[in-house]
């Protein structure tokens, strides 16, 4: 009798836990005629639409980094969404091969721009997602694309650049800014000159943007990145390194923005 209530109990437990299990899925979205490979992650123990947060990864392509993101925010209870900005899930290991793509996806923005707004749509397009609570995330390209976004006056309430390259912006695309931006950027990033910072924040305050900009000490392109010091040392690339005070520190400061204007 003990052994059987026992195994009943057990039985429960396990059912509870797989209950409130994370979960994610793949999801194949258009750009013209190519097809894009997305990741969604969410906590099905959520009954209801909750917020979302699209997430836009670094010049590498959407690799498990960015999925990581995705998973660590479904388990803060959002709807996450990485989206794929190259398509059909193109993914290097080269940091050549990473800054051609990137630099033939910056050459077209309205096109770039364009890429972030189908992901965009795949997000509000979930049954788990709350259409008017949504925010945006990048790191690296990833964190000039959701500044590129903000400026094209894309409803978002927050959007974040992680270690983003910055996009020197015009008053008019300041004024289009609708929701609240933060930059979170190394103190020690040799790759964005001081004179680019100087302009990024010149426009913004001339123009009445609404921002914050994190200055975190010590820390270098990356920061955020755990494998930014192997990769640095393959490739000889002194201007990235990991920084887990800085990393901890900036995922803190966007969980306060979010807090503030997600309501989570």
């Amino acid at each position: 009798m003990l052994r059987s209530f026992a195994l009943v109990m057990g039985l429960c437990l396990l059912a509870a836990s797989a209950e409130g299990a994370i979960q994610s899925k793949k999801l194949t979205y258009k750009h013209g005629d190519v097809d894009c490979i997305g990741y969604l992650a969410w906590d099905d123990a959520i009954e209801g639409p909750r917020p979302g947060v699209l997430v836009f990864h670094e010049f590498w392509g959407l690799d498990a980094y960015a999925k990581q993101r995705v998973d660590q925010l479904a388990k803060l209870g959002y709807v996450a969404f990485a989206a794929d900005l190259y398509g059909e899930g193109k993914l290097v290991d080269h940091p050549k091969d990473a800054g051609a793509m990137a630099g033939q996806l910056r050459s077209n923005v309205d096109d770039w721009k364009k890429r972030g707004l189908e992901a965009l749509d795949v997000l509000k397009s979930q049954p788990q997602c709350d259409k008017s609570k949504i925010a945006a995330i990048g790191y690296c390209l990833g964190g000039s694309t959701v500044q590129q976004l903000a400026f094209a006056g894309t409803d978002l309430k927050a959007v974040v650049s992680f270690h983003g390259g910055l996009v020197i912006p015009t008053a008019e695309q300041v004024k289009s800014i609708k929701g609240l931006m933060l930059i979170c950027h190394g103190a020690d990033d040799s790759l964005i000159s001081p004179d680019t910072i100087k302009d990024f924040r010149a426009a913004l305050d001339a123009n009445g943007g609404k921002y914050g900009f994190m200055s975190y000490p010590g820390a270098r392109h990356s920061f955020t990145v755990p494998e930014a010091d192997a990769t640095a040392k393959k490739f000889n690339l002194d201007g990235l390194r990991y920084n887990k005070e800085a990393d901890e520190k900036s995922w803190a400061d966007m969980r306060k923005l979010f807090k503030e204007t997600l309501g989570k």
